[in-house]
């Protein structure tokens, strides 16, 4: 199993919900969060004063899925959150060792 996480522009939730629900992945953790890159940023003037803006509103996508849906995963996804500006985000893989459903035990993929 393999866990992806996404760290995409908020703009762009509703269309990468859509391409991952078009493959048939539904089930995810959305969460806001801030945070920068290589941008570090922006400057904003707020009453005449300009002051930095380096921490940017982002969201980040979890999943578990199998190992043989990644690679389509991560294409589906990458192409929904692209925009070709920078800023659009980056995915993360992580090896997954076991889940397990909560509710009557079941493990593996069966858990997914």
């Amino acid at each position: 199993m393999k866990k992806i996480e996404a760290i995409i522009q908020p703009h762009k939730l509703e269309e990468v919900k859509e391409a991952l629900k078009n493959i048939g992945i539904d089930v995810m953790t959305i969460t806001e969060v801030r945070g920068h890159g290589r941008q570090k940023g922006h400057k904003e003037v707020y009453r005449g004063m300009e002051y930095p803006v380096d921490l940017l509103p982002k969201v980040k996508v979890e999943m578990v899925i199998p190992d043989l849906r990644a690679e389509e995963v991560i294409n589906a996804l990458a192409a929904a959150a692209r925009t070709g500006k920078i800023g659009d985000g980056k995915i993360f893989v992580f090896d997954v060792a076991e889940a397990i459903r909560i509710r009557n035990d079941e493990r593996g993929d069966g858990a997914l």
